[in-house]
C-alpha cells in the first residue's frame, strides 16, 4: 500500500480554495497593472529586449490560465502595454491546472506547460525574451539598500531557493513518504 505525502493535502486544499475562491474584479485589475509595470521595469534595462519587440509594436499577445486572459501589446519603445479584447496574433495558454506545479516548475528552472497557437515568429521573439531576459534583483536592492546589503539579502534569497528545490527532490526520490519498492509491486 502506497503512503501518500501529506503535502499532497496542502496541494489539493490550495489547489480547491484556488477554484473557489475569486477575488474582486479589481483586485485582478490591479495586480495585472502591477505585472506590467514590472515587466516594463525589468525590459527598461535590457535595450535589445526592448529592440526585439519594438519590431513587434501593436501585434497582441494573449496569456491565458484557465478562464483568467491578459493580453499585451509590444509598444513603439520595446515596452509592454496592457490591451483588452483585441484580435490576437500570439495565444499562450498555460497548462498546468495547478498553480503549485506552475510554481515547482519554475523553482527548479523550468519552463511552466504552454500551449502555443498563432504568429511563429511573434513567438520566438517571446521565447528568446523568456530565455534571455532576467531581473537584476541585486541591482534594485542595492539602490536602495547599498550594495553589501543587497548582495547579502541576494546570497541568503538563493540559499533559500536551493534549499527548498532540494528539499522538495529528496521528498519525491527519498522522502519518507516516497514509494518503497515494496509498494510497487
Amino acid at each position: 500500500m502506497a503512503t501518500q505525502s501529506p503535502f499532497s493535502f496542502v496541494s489539493d486544499a490550495l489547489a480547491q480554495f484556488a477554484v473557489h475562491a475569486q477575488p474582486p474584479e479589481w483586485v485582478l485589475d490591479e495586480t495585472i497593472h502591477r505585472l506590467v509595470l514590472f515587466i516594463n521595469h525589468v525590459l527598461g534595462s535590457e535595450p535589445e529586449a526592448q529592440s526585439r519587440l519594438a519590431r513587434q509594436k501593436g501585434r497582441i499577445i494573449q496569456l491565458q490560465w484557465k478562464d483568467k486572459i491578459i493580453q499585451l501589446a509590444p509598444t513603439p519603445a520595446g515596452l509592454m502595454e496592457r490591451v483588452q479584447d483585441q484580435k490576437f496574433d500570439l495565444n499562450l495558454t498555460l497548462t498546468d491546472a495547478s498553480p503549485l506545479d506552475m510554481a515547482s516548475a519554475v523553482l527548479k528552472g523550468e519552463k511552466p506547460q504552454v500551449h502555443v497557437e498563432g504568429d511563429v515568429q511573434l513567438a520566438a521573439e517571446v521565447n528568446w525574451l523568456i530565455d534571455h531576459v532576467r531581473w537584476d534583483m541585486e541591482e534594485d536592492l542595492s539602490s536602495l539598500l547599498g550594495d553589501a546589503a543587497a548582495h547579502t539579502l541576494v546570497g541568503c534569497a538563493r540559499q533559500a531557493v536551493q534549499a527548498v528545490q532540494q528539499f522538495v527532490a529528496n521528498m519525491k526520490h527519498s522522502g519518507p513518504f516516497a514509494p518503497s519498492q515494496k509498494d510497487a509491486t
